[in-house]
C-alpha cells in the first residue's frame, strides 16, 4: 500500500497501538497507546507511546505489535512484529504530577533494533504542533464532534493489526477546565480498553467555526487529549469518577457507565515533552 494513497483517516489508524499487560497479581488487561514525537528540534524528535499511567501501573510485562513497511514505504498489511518486554511498568516516564494520569515511553531502541534485522516499523506520529492550542480551544464552540481511535474491550482488526474508531462529541468546552482540574468530558460509549484513547478533532473537507465561517480544503487534525476515566452511576445513587477499566472482569453489577467519558487535556504532555528535552540535553 503505498503511503502517498493514504488519506488522513488511514493514517490515524497507524497512530496507535494496542497494549497487552500481564500483571504482577495474575491476569492480563488491555489498553489503548498512540505514537508521539517529543522534543521535537528540526527533523529531530523523541518517538514514544503514550498512555495512562494506570493502564501500565503494576505490569511485570508488556506486549505489543507493529506494522512493518513494505516495499513501496507503506504498510505491510497483516505483517508484524510483536514487541515483549518484561518491567514494563518502570519503562514508563510519568507525568510529573501523580494527579495526571499520563506516561510515555521513548521507543527509539526498539526501532533501532527492528531496522538492525532488516525490519522497519511503519507507524504515524503525532507531534506537539498538532496539540489544540489555547487560542484554538477557545476558538471551538460548546458542542464539536470528535474522533476517538483504540481499542474498547481489547476489540481489534488482529489480522491486519487495525484499531477501532469511534464518533462521539464534546460533552463540556474543551477550552474550560473540567472541575479546576485540566480536564474535559466527551460524550462517547467508553469502554475498558480504551484507556489512553487520543481524542481528536478530525475534519475531512472543511469545518465550521463558532461564528458560523465555514473553512474549507483539507483535513483539521487536532489532538485535544487522552481519555482516562468515565463516570459512573453507583448502585447507591453516587456518581463517581473512576478510571476506564483496562480489564473485562465477572463482577457484581454495582454502577452503570453514563456513556461520557473524562479526558485529560493534551496541552499536558508538555510536561513529559520538557522532561525528554532534559534527557536530551543532559546525553548530548
Amino acid at each position: 500500500m503505498n503511503p502517498q494513497t493514504l488519506s488522513a483517516g488511514e493514517q490515524l489508524a497507524y497512530c496507535t497501538v494496542r497494549l497487552e499487560c500481564d500483571l504482577a497479581q495474575g491476569g492480563v488487561s488491555t489498553g489503548t497507546g498512540f505514537f508521539f514525537a517529543f522534543a521535537t528540534d528540526g527533523d529531530k524528535s523523541v518517538p514514544a507511546i503514550v498512555t495512562n499511567r494506570h493502564v501500565v501501573q503494576g505490569a511485570s510485562r508488556g506486549r505489543f505489535h507493529l506494522t512493518m513497511q513494505g516495499a513501496d514505504g507503506g504498510p505491510q498489511l497483516g505483517s508484524t512484529v510483536t514487541v515483549v518486554l518484561d518491567n514494563f511498568d518502570s519503562r514508563w516516564v510519568p507525568h510529573s504530577s501523580a494527579d495526571i494520569d499520563l506516561c510515555a515511553m521513548p521507543i527509539a531502541p526498539l526501532l533501532l533494533e527492528a531496522e538492525s534485522k532488516g525490519k522497519t516499523v511503519f507507524h504515524r506520529q503525532l507531534a506537539m504542533s498538532q496539540v489544540a492550542t489555547d487560542a484554538e480551544l477557545q476558538d471551538l464552540d460548546q458542542l464539536e464532534d470528535i474522533t476517538m481511535v483504540g481499542y474498547p474491550n481489547g476489540l481489534w482488526d488482529q489480522k491486519n493489526n487495525m484499531p477501532v474508531f469511534r464518533r462521539g462529541a464534546t460533552a463540556t468546552h474543551p477550552a474550560m477546565d473540567w472541575n479546576g482540574k485540566p480536564e474535559f468530558m466527551i460524550d462517547a460509549a467508553c469502554f475498558p480498553g480504551s484507556s489512553g484513547s487520543p481524542v481528536l478533532l478530525f475534519n475531512v473537507g472543511g469545518y465550521t467555526d463558532k461564528r458560523g465561517n465555514t473553512m474549507l480544503g483539507g483535513a483539521r487534525v487536532k489532538l485535544l487529549g487522552i481519555l482516562y476515566a468515565g463516570p459512573q452511576h453507583i448502585a447507591d445513587g453516587q456518581i463517581a469518577m473512576v478510571p476506564i477499566p483496562t480489564a473485562n472482569k465477572p463482577m457484581v453489577l454495582t454502577s452503570i457507565p453514563l456513556h461520557l467519558g473524562i479526558v485529560v487535556k493534551a496541552r499536558e504532555l508538555e510536561d513529559i515533552d520538557g522532561q525528554f528535552r532534559k534527557k536530551v540535553s543532559a546525553t548530548g
